[in-house]
């Protein structure tokens, strides 16, 4: 965030549990310092008890200086706003673990699933900017493979989708991009998208 120039954020949204969705959360103390005010993270119930337990020193009576100022909000399915902007959560299934995407506007940001239920689906139609995971070509118990996951990117039609998520196993940038219809393409570190 600090190579892109970010130099206010509003709320943290946590699509579920596991650590590679969670471990970030100590990089959010140059916004409390900057903004001056304990930064919203928002999720699910058991979302927030495993980032307390994973981050005790964070809601320790006896705080050391400088640990991450948050304000843990609990989300359901049903939209919310931040500041002003609404979200909508897409409850998707991660192999048999419910997690969530979100929908901002035309923008709807889905990973770690392998399973989009037909009411989930709706939620998304119309949406102009997608992020969807796509972990690797080989089939696996939780994740879209490429196949899958540009099968559901046309499926939601959305002018532009970014697949992420993406394994080393996957291959090349340059290479997979070649491969992708019109309009879907590889996230990289750094992509900046400009909502509708």
């Amino acid at each position: 965030m600090l190579r892109a120039g970010i130099k206010r954020l509003d709320g943290v949204l946590f699509t579920h549990e596991h650590k590679d969705h969670t471990a970030g959360l100590d990089d959010i103390r140059p916004f409390n310092f900057a903004q001056q005010k304990d930064m919203p993270i928002f999720g699910r119930q058991q979302v927030l008890e495993q980032i307390k337990r994973e981050f005790a020193y964070v809601f320790s009576s006896k705080k050391y200086p400088g640990v991450p100022q948050i304000d843990p909000v609990e989300i359901t399915e049903k939209a919310f706003s931040i500041e002003g902007i609404q979200i909508t959560p897409i409850p998707v299934l991660h192999y048999k673990l419910p997690v969530l995407g979100f929908r901002i506007g035309d923008f709807t940001y889905i990973t770690d699933t392998n399973h989009i239920p037909e009411e989930s689906l709706k939620l998304i139609e119309g949406t102009k900017v997608l992020v969807l995971n796509a972990l690797q070509k080989t089939p696996h118990i939780s994740h879209f493979t490429l196949e899958e996951a540009v099968d559901m990117a046309q499926k939601i039609g959305a002018e532009t989708t970014y697949l992420t998520h993406i394994s080393h196993k996957l291959g090349l940038q340059e290479e997979i991009d070649q491969e992708l219809p019109s309009g879907i393409s590889l996230a990289y570190d750094g992509l900046q998208v400009t909502l509708p």
